[in-house]
């Protein structure tokens, strides 16, 4: 969890209340099995968060590289 994270509102999408059944009723000790579906959203979950974070890496690797030397053409 980013910092930024515990004081922004909650991103609409990341979390489907109406599907989340992680709520154990009582006398059920058995696991729950994920169905094909929330598998399918674990991996589309996953593959935001990678890109976000490749997008965060990008951005910070042009915030701290050296600067230009001042007789080189730019591009």
């Amino acid at each position: 969890m980013k910092l930024l994270e515990m004081f922004d509102s909650a991103v609409s999408g990341y979390q489907d209340t109406g599907t989340d059944n992680s709520k154990i009723k009582y006398k059920e000790s058995r696991k729950t099995k994920l169905t094909l579906r929330q598998i399918r959203k674990l991996r589309k979950m996953n593959d935001v968060r990678n890109f976000e974070h490749v997008t965060n890496l990008k951005k910070i690797r042009k915030q701290y590289q050296p600067a230009p030397a001042e007789g080189a053409p730019t591009l």
